[in-house]
């Protein structure tokens, strides 16, 4: 049961990366993706965070609450999903959880004060050597624009390492988050509106946006989230923080069978090291 929830929740983040890089092509925009991540979780949530007094946020207070939200709401999902106009599914596949990787490492032996073993640090030069294997790759074949859209992802993935630390720092657990995240971000609706109307999302048609609201705001988002937190709790924290490197070999599985993108030999090698780092880094 463990490691099926584990193994959900690695396909389930592949599948919003996926839908994300399957949006961007057919016209909707990073603010367009990042409505649909939040809005239907935050709506569905909305009742029951209000319905114990606002509970959360008294217990957390709303400075901390409005932190996470900006490290793991909205802003998080656009940066993310920005990438995609710039670089392929590959990029994003790769650079972002292996970002998000290191960055996690780096703060937790800097702010958490836990020890930084020999192990982890061989394995965060490996991704590091993966990186750049990917970055020289979009360099050569699409240009510096190319590095942009890279280090989009990366700064995705440093948002990412953050909101979990601050999870970890502040005894937060991941199911509360999506909570408090979600309410807090239904803001978004109105800044929607004003800064960049509908007219995107109308275009896009019925069926589009049922894809997005489903794979963002249900799969990719909260289903995930309680797959993972419910895999930590059978498996141990130990275990359970191999799942997420799966997550790149999903997507590029996933966008290869549905969207029919073919990763590059050079996407592919960067890939086998950042595994390759990723395992040196999960070993205790």
């Amino acid at each position: 049961m463990g490691i099926g929830c584990g193994v959900g929740a690695a396909v389930f983040w592949a599948a919003g990366l996926v839908a994300a890089r399957h949006g961007i092509a057919i016209g909707l925009s990073p603010s367009d993706l990042a409505l649909h991540r939040f809005i239907w979780s935050g709506l569905a949530l909305l009742p029951i965070v209000l319905g114990n007094g606002a509970a959360d946020f008294r217990a957390i207070g709303w400075f901390r609450a409005l932190v996470l939200a900006l490290f793991g709401g909205p802003l998080l999902a656009m940066t993310s999903y920005a990438g995609f106009l710039l670089v392929p599914l590959g990029h994003g596949a790769v650079i972002q959880p292996s970002c998000a990787a290191l960055s996690g490492l780096l703060l937790a032996s800097i702010v958490l004060k836990e020890r930084l073993t020999l192990g982890r640090a061989v394995g965060a030069l490996i991704i590091v050597a993966g990186l750049m294997v990917i970055g020289g790759e979009a360099l050569a074949t699409i240009g510096t624009h190319g590095l942009l859209g890279d280090f989009t992802f990366a700064a995705a993935g440093l948002m990412f390492a953050m909101f979990g630390m601050l999870l970890r720092l502040w005894q937060i657990s991941a199911v509360r988050s999506v909570g408090i995240v979600g309410v807090i971000a239904l803001i978004d609706i109105p800044v929607h509106a004003w800064l960049f109307g509908f007219d995107r999302l109308i275009a896009a048609g019925f069926f589009e946006n049922l894809l997005q609201a489903l794979v963002q705001g249900v799969f990719a988002g909260p289903a995930s989230t309680y797959l993972f937190t419910h895999s930590v709790g059978l498996l141990g924290a130990g275990r359970a923080v191999v799942f997420p490197s799966l997550v790149p070999g999903f997507t590029l599985l996933i966008g290869f069978l549905l969207l029919g993108e073919v990763p590059s030999l050079l996407q592919l090698i960067g890939f086998a090291v950042v595994l390759i780092g990723f395992r040196f880094t999960q070993k205790s």
